[in-house]
């Protein structure tokens, strides 16, 4: 036993102070290294990020720790892989069947694996741009909703119905964004071919304004709706084109108030909504 133990130790001793040595400092600067690579993406984010002045700070920084936590977690995966290499190799593991068997695995996982790397990249690309954020509502090509969740692989989306829909990042080729900086009141409205076009557009403006100052719309309202131009001669009215600006997602709320103040002045004034005529000539 002693002899054992005498053998142990005199193979022990000489590695702890070898190869022993040299796993410890491996150890110590690759954790040295993990900070201080982590305190760079930290602040490398925070001054690459350029904040959006329409954005809260709540959503900004959310938005950075995001992208913070991506890059991290991946240069963490790398520092760590290499520090594992390393150690085996002073175990003594050959690592180079072990690299040749990580590069064929890697292979079969890129072939299978392919749209799942797609879809990544791709919500790595949405994150990093601002393209849409929680809480915006967006459309992609035919669906669309209140953006309730993205991760990396994918967003899901809640529509007026509450219906949830899940979309994988790759499959998106088109986004809609409603709610990105200001939104509009874009309104066409049909008088009749007998108005007095200058009284219209002065009753117009006037409810507008006043709709911009009424103490319970005035700070969704970023500039008044207002008469823009006449847009169309259609079969039976003149199509005006009323256009105002809002804070995002508040442009329906105040296109709903505007109609509803329109329809109110046009009655009081004696302003005719046509509606379609077919005239009938008997011989």
């Amino acid at each position: 036993m002693k002899e054992y133990f005498a053998e142990w130790t005199e193979f022990l001793i000489p590695w702890l102070l070898s190869s022993g040595l040299r796993i410890l400092v491996i150890i110590i600067v690759t954790f040295i290294i993990n900070k201080v690579i982590t305190r760079l993406i930290d602040k490398m984010v925070r001054l690459a990020v350029v904040p959006n002045n329409h954005s809260s700070e709540e959503a900004e920084k959310k938005r950075e720790d995001t992208l913070i936590q991506i890059f991290s977690i991946t240069a963490k995966i790398g520092i760590f892989s290499i520090l594992i290499l390393m150690v085996f190799q002073e175990f003594g593991v050959e690592i180079g069947p072990i690299l040749a068997a990580a590069g064929i695995v890697g292979l079969a996982f890129g072939f299978g694996g392919q749209y799942l790397i797609r879809d990544i990249i791709s919500g790595l690309f949405i994150i990093l741009e601002n393209q849409y954020r929680i809480g915006d509502y967006v459309k992609f090509e035919n669906l669309g909703g209140v953006v309730e969740k993205i991760s990396l692989r994918m967003t899901t989306l809640r529509d007026l119905d509450g219906t949830v829909h899940h979309i994988p990042h790759g499959e998106i080729k088109e986004v809609s964004n409603y709610a990105k900086d200001f939104a509009r009141v874009n309104l066409d409205i049909g008088i009749a071919y007998n108005a007095n076009l200058e009284h219209v557009i002065g009753v117009v403006n006037e409810v507008g304004n006043e709709l911009a100052q009424d103490i319970q719309f005035k700070e969704f309202i970023i500039k008044a709706p207002q008469f823009l131009r006449v847009n169309d001669f259609a079969d039976s009215s003149v199509m005006l084109k009323i256009l105002g600006e809002t804070l995002p997602l508040k442009q329906w709320e105040i296109t709903g108030e505007l109609r509803k103040r329109l329809k109110i002045a046009f009655d009081r004034e004696g302003i005719e909504i046509p509606f379609p005529q077919r005239v009938i000539h008997q011989s």
